[in-house]
């Protein structure tokens, strides 16, 4: 049976308006503080129990507005059943409606702080998003409800928006236009971070050669750091569609090729356990991979073998490769293995037609 029907089988209620309504609403302030007591003193200590905390946090945030929400919803009975002439009878329910709307917008605004909070920021901790992008993101989403809110308040008061929506049109056309480049810049940090393409502190090279460290993905560019300590930016725009190679990725390790030649003659075998040998003293080097030794041409002047290994990191790379060719090359000298110099056999033959010597006398 509905709360109104009920009320209507007391003939008193049904005479007297203005009683009527003093019982609806303190019909609906009882339900309210019902409500209220319910969440406070049985969902706050069932959500407390949980192991998780995003239930807490969310039962916190949307307490206030549920509990006025339906105090509201009693103040639009009492008004829609009340003898109100224009124009109270319009202002006042639109405006019970606008303070309803604004304590959820509130609260919207409050949970989306948290959530960028709690996982954007993590997501930064990770190196997945530059500081100023997860500030951006979360003013952008902040903006995003608060403009749907406006909209919804002007709706209320049935203000006609398509004045609105014409002159944001040009406006967005013209700001379109001047910003196209920032825009593009901005949409390709958005990209880059959905995508996951690198991160913070990992190793790229980029379509142009350039190889460095990620420093910085911003809300316009993404900074580099190569091996000089030069400090390069790309905007976004530009990255996100140019190849990029990451070697850090999926796995932190990375593959290092060390080419050796050794003279012909050499013992193949004792090769290979010689380059096995130094890797294996090599505590940089993974062990799983393991390094092995593959030969990959007869040369001219030289058997090239190519030492394939695994660094931990893809910034030992260069420090990695140093230290194990001198290793090798000392491990070659004291096995008496040759590592040749480039060789040339000259041929000179004589021919009929060449001109006769000087006369020396």
């Amino acid at each position: 049976m509905e709360l109104s029907t009920f009320i209507d089988q007391f003939m008193v209620l049904q005479e007297n308006i203005l009683l009527r309504q003093f019982v609806i609403f303190l019909v609906y302030a009882l339900l309210a503080k019902a409500v209220d007591i319910f969440i406070d003193r049985v969902l706050f200590r069932v959500a407390a129990k949980t192991r998780i905390t995003f239930d807490d946090k969310l039962i916190k945030y949307l307490h206030v507005p549920i509990v006025w929400t339906v105090f509201g919803l009693g103040l639009l009975h009492v008004f829609a059943i009340g003898t109100m002439g224009d124009p109270w009878k319009l202002i006042l329910p639109r405006i019970v409606k606008s303070v309803l709307l604004l304590l959820w917008l509130i609260a919207l605004i409050r949970i989306f702080n948290w959530m960028v909070e709690l996982y954007m920021a993590d997501s930064r901790k990770k190196g997945k998003i530059g500081k100023d992008l997860l500030m951006l993101l979360k003013n952008v989403l902040r903006v995003v409800v608060i403009i749907a809110g406006l909209l919804w308040f002007l709706a209320i008061w049935e203000i006609s928006l398509t004045p609105l929506f014409a002159s944001a049109g040009i406006a967005g056309i013209a700001v379109a236009l001047a910003a196209k480049d920032t825009l593009a810049n901005f949409f390709g940090g958005i990209s880059i971070f959905m995508d996951n393409t690198y991160k913070v502190g990992e190793y790229i090279i980029l379509e142009s050669g350039e190889r460095g460290e990620v420093v910085e993905i911003g809300i316009r560019s993404t900074r580099i750091k190569t091996r000089d300590d030069v400090i390069v930016t790309i905007p976004n725009s530009i990255i996100a569609n140019s190849k990029i190679i990451n070697e850090s990725a999926p796995i932190p390790r990375f593959r290092i090729r060390v080419p050796v030649g050794v003279a012909y003659g050499s013992d193949l075998q004792k090769v290979e356990e010689v380059l096995l040998a130094v890797t294996a003293a090599n505590g940089n080097i993974e062990k799983s991979p393991e390094p092995r030794v593959r030969l990959r041409a007869l040369a001219d002047s030289s058997i090239n073998f190519e030492l394939l290994c695994w660094v931990k990191d893809p910034r030992d790379k260069g420090l990695q490769i140093h230290h194990l060719l001198i290793s090798a090359y000392n491990a070659f000298k004291r096995e008496g293995i040759a590592i040749p110099f480039p060789q040339r056999d000259i041929h000179i033959k004589s021919s009929e037609f060449a001109p006769p010597p000087d006369d020396m006398t």
